[in-house]
């Protein structure tokens, strides 16, 4: 896919995950909510620079394309699934902050593997 060969995108979500991740923060402070939200800024403040590499990377790594998609979709589903239950009191869907780290997981199992693969040529 397109998409996923060019990573600029990569640093359009780093950029809005990175803030959300400041904002959760601030928010986990001041509105009370440690238990929920300082995990969820934590997710997000972790992943926003691993996406800012993966936009850097581009074609250097193999799939980082597909691995920063991964880790886009992961940490929404896992910091967003906190979130909704701090402030909803109910999570997005069953399973999803399990579903959001399995996603995470397997997103930097597939940057390590694409990582020893050689570059394109």
């Amino acid at each position: 896919m397109p998409i996923l060969r060019d990573n600029r995108w990569a640093a359009v979500a780093a950029g809005l995950i990175g803030a959300a991740g400041v904002g959760l923060a601030a928010a986990a402070s001041h509105a009370g909510g440690e238990a929920l939200l300082r995990p969820a800024s934590t997710i997000c403040l972790a992943h926003a620079p691993a996406l800012i590499a993966l936009a850097l990377a581009g074609e250097k790594i193999r799939l980082s394309g597909l691995a920063a998609l991964g880790m886009s979709i992961g940490t929404l589903l896992f910091a967003g699934d906190l979130v909704a239950r701090h402030f909803l009191g109910t999570g997005v869907f069953p399973m999803a902050a399990p579903t959001g780290g399995m996603t995470l997981i397997a997103s930097w199992l597939l940057l390590a593997i694409s990582a020893a693969m050689p570059p394109r040529r």
